[in-house]
């Protein structure tokens, strides 16, 4: 590149430079000016120039007083005048006392309250299915029937027996020519008949396949026509009227669970609602291998939302000491440490803290502090230690501290 082209960039971005930083610096035209270059030039750029500015730098003198003037004014304007400082407003907020919530979260598994799986008591063939998935079912009622032919043969066979064997030992009581150990053996006979006819009945009643509790019924896993055993299963009955959540604590807290305390238990299934429920038992033992111990809490579930094999959530909690609380707006930091500023007869006071737990809304610390103790939270950035304040009050705006 010539040598000429070389110079012009430069005093482009010479000329560049200049405007940006009289656009920039407020004071940058009168320094120019001062330097020499015309005060017409740079108010091409920047208007606001005095037009007091010259050469010889008379303009100087003129500027730094009318300067003056303007911030004395604006001190005089904000009631900060150096022969009477205003005290900076501020916004305080008293202390209170809370207590250190100690709280313990843990995963649980929920299980229904009672839950039976239903098999016959017999073996044979199902006949018919009395029940479908989700019915609400009594104790005592019928899910479903096995064949029972050959069951009311059997009863009419002995009903039979039990007419003859009667009406022999009624004879041979009535008869005197009958010898005693006849009539004896014909009493024998008729018990044992009864004692058949009770077995017969029995026996058919084991053909119907009974609810053992109320609850709900599960899916049924049989059909008709299914040959079954006693082992096979028929269905699951949950009472689910309650909840109970198995979840594993921390040694820490083995002391400090009893039964009837509170348990807060969320679910997945329902998130934002929380559910209310007691400790109903704790295991008697810490497992050594995870040093938790197995707790069982009671969940009602009246509404019916939730369901046995659920997760929950479960957190409980547990009070501590006592300690001062104040705002989290008003814990401030430097090189020692945390602090807060204390008013005391109108005077900020620097008290030093030491934080023991951050809560949503307030913070517990060790400190010399008492409750009503009035703690600045706004307008801190003016406090001085041992300075007067002035608190927020009647006639004083909540905007004007932001400024103060």
């Amino acid at each position: 590149m010539r040598i000429w082209k070389q110079l012009l960039l430069s005093l482009v971005m010479l000329l560049a430079g200049l405007c940006l930083w009289l656009i920039v610096s407020p004071d940058a035209g009168h320094a120019l000016v001062r330097m020499g270059v015309p005060q017409q030039a740079v108010a091409l750029v920047q208007p606001g120039v005095s037009g007091n500015g010259s050469n010889n730098g008379g303009s100087d003198s003129g500027a730094q007083p009318a300067r003056a003037g303007g911030q004395g004014g604006q001190a005089g304007q904000g009631g900060r005048g150096q022969g009477g400082q205003r005290a900076p407003l501020v916004v305080t907020r008293t202390v209170v006392m809370d207590k250190v919530n100690d709280r313990l979260n843990a995963i649980g598994s929920g299980t229904a309250i009672q839950s039976v799986v239903v098999m016959p008591q017999a073996t044979g063939t199902i006949d018919e299915i009395r029940v479908v998935s989700g019915q609400k079912v009594k104790k005592g009622e019928v899910l479903a029937r096995l064949d029972d032919e050959e069951q009311k043969i059997e009863l009419d066979k002995a009903r039979v027996s039990l007419r003859s064997a009667v009406e022999k030992s009624s004879s041979y009581r009535n008869l005197q020519s009958v010898a005693r150990l006849d009539v004896l053996d014909a009493q024998i006979a008729e018990e044992s008949a009864k004692l058949a006819v009770s077995t017969a009945e029995f026996n058919l009643r084991r053909r119907d396949i009974l609810a053992p509790i109320d609850g709900i019924a599960g899916i049924v896993a049989i059909n008709v026509g299914d040959n079954v055993t006693t082992q096979a299963s028929v269905v699951t009955l949950d009472d689910r009227s309650e909840i109970l959540v198995d979840f594993w604590a921390p040694e820490r807290f083995v002391t400090a669970i009893t039964p009837g305390m509170a348990v807060e238990a969320t679910s997945i299934s329902r998130p934002g609602q929380v559910f209310a429920g007691k400790v109903e038992s704790i295991d008697n033992r810490v497992d050594a291998a995870s040093r938790t111990i197995r707790v069982r809490a009671r969940i009602d579930n009246q509404t019916d939302v939730l369901r046995a094999g659920m997760s929950f959530a479960v957190s409980m909690r547990f009070e501590g000491e006592t300690f001062p609380a104040v705002d989290p707006l008003s814990v401030q930091w430097d090189a020692e440490g945390a602090y807060v500023w204390k008013i005391e007869a109108d005077k900020a006071a620097k008290v030093r803290v030491a934080i023991i737990q951050r809560n949503p809304d307030m913070v517990l610390v060790n400190a010399d502090l008492k409750p009503e103790d009035r703690i600045v939270i706004e307008g801190l950035q003016r406090v001085r230690e041992g300075q007067p304040v002035r608190l927020q009050g009647a006639g004083e705006k909540p905007a004007e501290v932001a400024r103060q």
